[in-house]
């Protein structure tokens, strides 16, 4: 047998390429859209893709599965288990897809490998694990688990989402309760199963994911904070795992509407054109794109950027911020970006539904494009030295916008709460007639929501320093959110 975790480092995503290397098929596991890395990988294997499975209908990034049905013929197999609850895969039932619907229980093989649906709802109605053996090796027991988003290393796959995200009123409490009893079920387990979780450390669907790539079932039974509450009983389990979870972003509902009904073919990634100065000139004038910003440098956007521009730095927090912040995935982007990252920038954004990306500059075409008169705007910068100074000004209103749960363990006082993560849907609470002095942690998420208010019209001075200097110097106050 072949095992090959593919990890995707924004996303913190696991997909999985398995193959029986005495037939050369192959199946991958929770694939991503751009599904050519995975058919490359293979043909450098040996290995011919036949097959795809996913765990569950995913929130935080576009299933590759419809791709690799439609451009390699792939067998399809699939969750039958949430069809009561609304969430089956709506877009595979239509007859044009060779697809087995599978049940807890269900087998199928893929070459000499076995494998086996486990049903794990909590996480999502429909969501399956996959108990993997290795028969064409002489195992008669399976291998491992592939746990998707239910049982990640050190954490447990948050049963909030289809409250929190797709805003299903009255979900969490009753998808905590299935939780339960799914992790019931993997106590049961035998110790020595390797774990192969969906997500690693860094992603939105849980509280405290491990940075370790797999685990075994009897390493997480001993040392796993989530399943700790479980053995106190279901209320306790119940009030531990819905407690302190991260808002999550925006773009979450609109994946899983798309990875139900119908991820859009992508066939090739998107090629956005290089502008010179004067292309980028007549873009600037039309109005009519959104421009990305992906220098790391902050201090230098806030001096000077492109009116209206989305700070996204090319770093770990870029799908999640474009995402976060860029609400229609039918807007025309405009990335300012190093030419060797346009490839991995698109791959980026097209993984959370972003295709059109039309075009690039590179940083020096900027610089070029200011220094010849183009347009520019900025965004003022201060310290929570002048926070303490400002912020009980009448005109002045302080806007936290680290998740709830950060603020209420100890923010300003009278400071709003706003999560940058679905900054869009709470400009109700934000007053447009105070300047807001924008604030996070270390400044990495102040700075794009402060470049996303400030494109929206509001007055805003983005706070260049850290949390824990305010924390020596201001009052520090615990509790809820306050709302405008």
């Amino acid at each position: 047998m072949l095992f090959r975790q593919i990890f995707d480092p924004k996303l913190a995503q696991y997909a999985y390429l398995i193959g029986c290397q005495q037939t050369k098929e192959a199946i991958v596991i929770d694939p991503e859209r751009d599904v050519d890395q995975y058919l490359r990988l293979a043909e450098e294997e040996g290995l011919r893709i036949v097959a795809v499975a996913e765990t569950h209908i995913h929130a935080d990034f576009l299933s590759g599965a419809r791709e690799l049905a439609e451009r390699v013929g792939a067998r399809l197999y699939l969750s039958a288990e949430g069809e009561a609850d609304g969430w089956a895969s709506n877009w595979a039932k239509n007859g044009r897809y060779d697809v087995t619907f599978l049940r807890d229980g269900d087998t199928f093989r893929i070459g000499n490998i076995e494998f086996k649906a486990v049903h794990t709802p909590g996480h999502t109605p429909e969501h399956l694990c996959y108990l993997v053996t290795d028969r064409g090796g002489g195992a008669t027991e399976p291998m491992g688990l592939v746990t998707g988003d239910f049982v990640f290393v050190g954490d447990l796959g948050r049963p909030d989402l289809l409250e929190s995200a797709a805003r299903i009123s009255g979900m969490k409490e009753p998808s905590a309760r299935r939780l339960y009893q799914s992790v019931l079920r993997f106590l049961e387990l035998p110790d020595y199963l390797q774990v192969w979780p969906g997500h690693g450390a860094g992603s939105a669907c849980g509280k405290a994911l491990g940075a370790v790539p797999e685990s075994t079932v009897g390493y997480e039974k001993r040392f796993n904070a989530s399943l700790a509450p479980a053995r106190e009983g279901e209320d306790a389990f119940v009030q531990a795992i819905l407690s302190g979870q991260p808002e999550p972003p925006l773009y979450y509902a609109r994946m899983k509407a798309y990875n139900r009904d119908g991820v859009p073919l992508l066939g090739r990634l998107p090629a956005p054109r290089r502008l010179s100065v004067a292309e980028l000139d007549r873009l600037v004038k039309q109005g009519e794109v959104t421009f990305v910003d992906t220098r790391l440098d902050r201090m230098a956007f806030m001096l000077a950027h492109l009116p209206g521009a989305l700070y996204a730095p090319f770093n770990r927090s870029f799908n999640t911020t474009v995402g976060s912040l860029v609400a229609d995935d039918q807007t025309p982007l405009v990335l300012i970006i190093d030419d060797e990252d346009v490839e991995q920038a698109v791959r980026d954004l097209v993984r959370i539904g972003y295709d059109r990306i039309e075009a690039y500059a590179t940083p020096e075409t900027l610089v070029r494009y200011f220094n010849e008169g183009g347009a520019r705007a900025s965004i003022p910068t201060i310290t929570f030295e002048d926070v303490v100074r400002l912020r009980e000004q009448p005109d002045v209103a302080v806007l936290d916008v680290r998740y709830a749960s950060e603020y209420e363990a100890g923010h300003i006082p009278g400071a709003i709460n706003a999560s940058y993560t679905r900054l869009p849907e709470y400009l109700d609470r934000i007053p447009k007639d105070r300047t807001l002095l924008v604030h996070c942690v270390t400044g990495g998420r102040s700075a794009a929501a402060a470049s996303f208010l400030a494109a929206q019209g509001y007055r805003v001075q983005y706070v260049a320093d850290d949390f824990a200097t305010y924390q020596q110097i201001g009052p520090v106050e615990s509790g809820q959110p306050v709302t405008a």
